[in-house]
C-alpha cells in the first residue's frame, strides 16, 4: 500500500537524520568554548557575511603568505616541509584567526630520492669510454636560490637505477605512435638511448612505451618551442622574463599511479599491509634522467640518420635527426654513445597531512573539503604555494568571523594541506583511503587550489558538470583584476567559452583528469569535485604550463615579477573559491545543479550515435542507452520542480535534508569498482581516462576502439556490450537516486 510506503519512508529518513547529525555532531571536535551562534535549520546564505569575506580577503596578506612559503626548498619529508607544518598547525590554532581545531595526519610512504654519494649523469663516451661531454647535474645559480644545499638535483622520481649506454636516438614525445614512427624508417632501437621531450604523454609512460621496443634507458627534456615560444638565450628567459633558462630541468613523479606505491587502496598506515617494493607494479621498467634544453641542444644538433618529421621539429635552432648515432661532421664521433648513470633509492618516510576544522552549526557531519598540497619539487612558489597562499588567507579570513561569533557554517569545513603529492597525490590518496566510508557517506564536494595562479589572464575552472552553476553563480558577482570593469564571469568568457544547448554562450569548465588531489575524490569516491586557477591567454602563448614548472627558477620573485605583479589574480581566486565556498557550505539547499549532466549525457549519447550501427551489427542494442539517457533528463528536470515548490513554501529540515543527500549522493551513482579493473582508483564510468577516439562515455569508447581493432573476436565484442551495460546501469541507478526517495 502506497500510504505504507511513504509513511515507512518518511520514518527511516526521519531515523537515519537523528543519527547522522548526532554521529556528525561527535565525529568533529568541538572548537571554542564559546561557538558562534548556530544557525538556524532554515537559514540560507547569509549575503552579508559573503561580502564582508570577499572584502577582507588581502592580496597583501597572500603575497606576504606565498614570500613565507616558498623561502626554502621544501620537498616531501624534508626539515622544512615538516617546519610548514607547524606554520599550519599554528595559523589553525591561533586564538584570534584559527579554526574549530587542527591536528595532522601521518602516513609512511615510500618515495624515491637521487643519491647524494653517487650523482646522476649523462655523459657521451667514445669506443674507449673516454668522457667526452657531460649533462650539467644541476641548474644554473642565476638568482643565488639555485645552488643551496636543499635543491635537490634533477631526477626522474622512481625511475630505477642503472647505467645503460647505446647509441643516441630522437623519439619526440615517446608515445606508442612515436615509436611505431621510428620502427617505420628502420630505426633501430634495441639497445638505445633515446631522447624524448616532455608532453604528448605522461612522464612514466615514456620509458613504458620505450621499454616495448628494447630501449635501454630515456632521455627527457623541455623544449623551447613548447614551454618558451621558442625562446632559448639567457637573455631572453628568466630573470629576464618568465621564460625557462636554458638549463632549467624539469622533475617530477615517473610512477604509473596515485597514491603510496605500497598500499594500494589501503592507508599506509603501521598496521597496513605492504607490497615488497619488488613486487609493486608502476615503476618506470628502465632507467630515465631528465635534463636541460640546452644539452638536449648539445646531443640532437649533432644527431646523425633520418631527418627526423616535421612535427617532431623543435626550437634548439637546428634540423631535429633520428638518430642513431651522431653525425658525421658533428663535434662527437659517430660511433659515440650515451651513458646514463642513475642511482635513485627508495625509502620510506613519514609523511603529514595537516587539517583544520570549522565545525557546521545544523548540519556537522555534512563536510565541504577545500585542499591543497604542500610539498614542492624546490621552492615551488608557483607550484603548490600559490595555493597555499590562498588557503591560508581564506582560512584567516573565516577563522577571524568565527572567533569573533559572527558566524558559523551551516555544514563542516575541512581544509586541508595534503603531504607528497608531487610524488603522486599521496596525501590526499592516503585520506581517502583511511576515511572511505565516512567521506562517501558525509562529504558534499571537495574544492581543489593547487597552482592558484599559472598567469594573470582568466579564470579557469575544471570540475564536474553539476558544480558549473555554483561556480558560475561567484564568478558572476566578482570583479575581474584589472581596469575592464568586467565580472570575473565575464573576462572569463571572453578566453574561455562554449556554446551551451541549454544556456547559449559560457565559460568553459573543463574536466578532471589526476594531475591533483581532487583525483581520489572523484575518480575513486564519487565526490563532486573542482579546480580553480587563474591561467594565461592563449593567444598570446603556447607554453603547455607556466615555464619554470618544477624547476629550481620557481621562486617568489618570479611570482612577484612575471606572473602576478600586485598580487590581484591571487586575491581573485581567493574571493572566487571562498565564495563557492560559503555557498556549498552555508545555502540551505546545495548550490548544485544536477541538470547540467543532462547536457554532457547527451552530448556522450550523439557521439555515441556514431557506434551504433556496427553495434548492432554484433547483436547489441542501442536503444536501452538511449532510454537510459531520456530517464535521467527526465528525473532531473522533476527534481529540479521539487525543489522549486519547496523554495515557495516553507521546507522542514526533513525535506531539506532527503533533498540534499540526494543531491549530494548523485555523483557516487557514476561508480562501478569493476568497469575498469586493469586502472587503479579508477571507478567513475564518466570520467575514467578514454583511449578510443570516440568522445563518448569512456569505458564504451575504448572497448569499442579495441574490438575495431581486433576485427571479430567475439570476447572483444562481448566487452563492448558489457561497457554498455555498465553505463546504462549507472545512468538509471542515478536517474533513481534523483526520485523522491519514498518512490522505492
Amino acid at each position: 500500500m502506497q500510504w505504507v510506503k511513504v509513511l515507512g519512508g518518511v520514518v527511516g529518513a526521519a531515523a537515519l537524520l537523528g543519527l547522522g547529525i548526532i554521529v556528525g555532531h561527535f565525529a568533529i571536535p568541538k572548537g571554542a568554548d564559546s561557538p558562534a551562534p548556530s544557525a538556524s535549520a532554515s537559514q540560507d546564505l547569509d549575503l552579508k557575511i559573503l561580502e564582508t569575506v570577499m572584502e577582507q580577503l588581502d592580496a597583501n596578506r597572500i603575497r606576504e603568505n606565498l614570500r613565507e612559503l616558498s623561502k626554502e626548498p621544501h620537498l616531501a619529508t624534508s626539515p622544512r616541509d615538516e617546519a610548514l607544518v607547524q606554520l599550519l598547525l599554528q595559523r589553525w590554532q591561533d586564538p584570534e584567526s584559527g579554526l574549530d581545531s587542527a591536528r595532522t595526519t601521518e602516513y609512511e610512504v615510500l618515495l624515491s630520492f637521487p643519491s647524494e654519494e653517487q650523482p646522476n649523469r649523462v655523459d657521451v663516451v667514445n669506443s674507449t669510454g673516454a668522457v667526452l661531454f657531460s649533462c650539467r647535474q644541476s641548474e644554473e645559480n642565476v638568482t643565488g636560490e639555485q645552488g643551496g644545499p636543499d635543491v635537490v638535483p634533477p631526477y626522474a622520481a622512481y625511475a630505477p637505477p642503472g647505467t645503460p649506454q647505446g647509441p643516441l636516438v630522437y623519439a619526440n614525445q615517446g608515445s606508442e605512435e612515436d615509436f611505431k614512427e621510428l620502427q617505420k624508417e628502420a630505426v633501430k632501437l634495441q639497445d638505445s638511448i633515446v631522447l624524448t621531450r616532455y608532453g604528448g604523454v605522461g612522464r612514466g609512460a615514456k620509458a613504458v612505451n620505450a621499454a616495448k621496443y628494447g630501449v635501454a634507458g630515456v632521455l627527457v627534456y623541455t623544449d623551447p618551442k613548447d614551454i618558451n615560444d621558442g625562446k632559448s638565450l639567457p637573455n631572453e628567459t628568466f630573470p629576464h622574463s618568465w621564460c625557462l633558462p636554458p638549463s632549467g630541468v624539469e622533475r617530477g613523479s615517473y610512477f604509473e599511479y596515485f597514491g603510496d606505491p605500497l598500499t594500494p587502496y589501503l592507508p599506509a598506515t603501521p598496521s597496513s599491509f605492504r607490497l615488497n617494493s619488488d613486487n609493486a607494479s608502476g615503476f618506470p621498467p628502465i632507467p630515465i634522467q631528465p635534463i636541460g634544453f640546452e644539452d638536449a641542444q648539445v646531443l640532437l644538433c649533432n644527431l646523425g640518420g633520418k631527418l627526423a618529421p616535421a612535427g617532431w621539429q623543435g626550437g634548439l635552432g637546428c634540423d631535429y635527426n633520428l638518430g642513431p648515432g651522431f653525425r658525421s661532421n658533428g663535434i662527437f664521433p659517430e660511433d659515440g654513445q650515451v651513458n646514463v648513470s642513475v642511482h635513485n633509492r627508495l625509502e620510506l618516510r613519514n609523511s603529514s597531512n595537516v587539517l583544520g576544522i570549522i565545525r557546521g552549526a545544523v548540519e556537522p557531519d555534512r563536510y565541504v573539503l577545500y585542499g591543497n598540497h604542500r610539498d614542492s619539487w624546490v621552492h615551488g612558489a608557483v607550484d603548490p604555494s600559490t595555493g597555499t597562499a590562498v588557503l591560508l588567507e581564506l582560512s584567516r579570513v573565516l577563522g577571524t568571523l568565527l572567533k569573533k561569533g559572527t558566524w558559523r557554517p551551516r555544514r563542516s569545513i575541512v581544509f586541508a594541506s595534503w603531504g607528497a603529492e608531487e610524488f603522486g597525490l599521496i596525501g590526499s590518496t592516503e585520506f581517502t583511503e583511511e576515511f572511505f566510508s565516512k567521506l562517501q557517506e558525509r562529504a558534499v564536494a571537495y574544492i581543489n587550489v593547487d597552482i592558484s595562479v599559472f598567469a594573470n589572464a582568466t579564470l579557469r575552472v575544471q570540475g564536474t558538470p553539476p558544480i558549473q552553476s555554483v561556480v558560475f553563480s561567484a564568478a558572476k558577482q566578482i570583479s575581474a583584476p584589472g581596469s575592464s570593469g568586467l565580472s570575473i564571469y565575464d573576462n572569463w568568457i571572453r578566453y574561455y567559452n562554449r556554446s551551451s544547448s541549454v544556456y547559449g554562450l559560457v565559460p568553459s569548465v573543463g574536466t578532471l583528469g589526476a594531475g591533483s588531489d581532487y583525483a581520489p575524490f572523484i575518480h575513486f569516491l564519487g565526490i563532486s569535485s573542482m579546480d580553480i586557477a587563474y591561467t594565461y591567454d592563449r593567444s598570446k602563448t603556447s607554453a603547455r604550463i607556466y615555464p619554470t614548472y618544477h624547476t629550481a627558477f620557481d621562486t617568489f620573485d618570479y611570482v612577484d615579477k612575471f606572473l602576478d605583479p600586485g598580487f590581484s589574480s591571487h586575491q581573485a581566486v581567493a574571493r572566487t573559491a571562498g565564495s563557492v565556498l560559503l555557498r556549498l557550505s552555508d545555502s540551505l539547499f546545495l548550490p548544485l545543479n544536477v541538470s547540467d549532466y543532462s547536457e554532457t549525457l547527451r552530448s556522450f549519447l550523439q557521439a555515441a550515435e556514431n557506434l551504433r550501427d556496427l553495434l548492432e551489427q554484433h547483436n547489441i542494442s542501442f536503444g536501452p542507452l538511449v532510454t537510459a539517457v531520456e530517464k535521467f533528463e527526465g528525473a532531473a528536470t522533476s527534481f529540479n520542480q521539487r525543489i522549486a515548490t519547496l523554495w515557495e513554501g516553507t521546507p522542514d529540515p526533513l525535506q531539506v535534508r532527503m533533498i540534499n543527500d540526494q543531491l549530494m549522493l548523485l555523483e557516487r551513482t557514476f561508480l562501478n569498482s569493476q568497469a575498469f579493473p586493469e586502472e587503479r582508483y579508477y571507478s567513475h564510468v564518466l570520467w575514467a581516462p578514454r583511449t578510443g577516439s570516440v568522445a563518448t562515455f569512456p569505458g564504451l569508447s575504448n572497448a569499442y576502439s579495441q574490438a575495431e581493432n581486433t576485427g571479430h573476436e567475439p570476447a572483444a565484442w562481448a566487452e563492448v556490450q558489457r561497457q554498455l551495460s555498465i553505463v546504462v546501469a549507472a545512468l538509471e541507478g542515478a536517474a533513481a537516486t534523483l526520485r523522491p526517495v519514498a518512490d522505492l
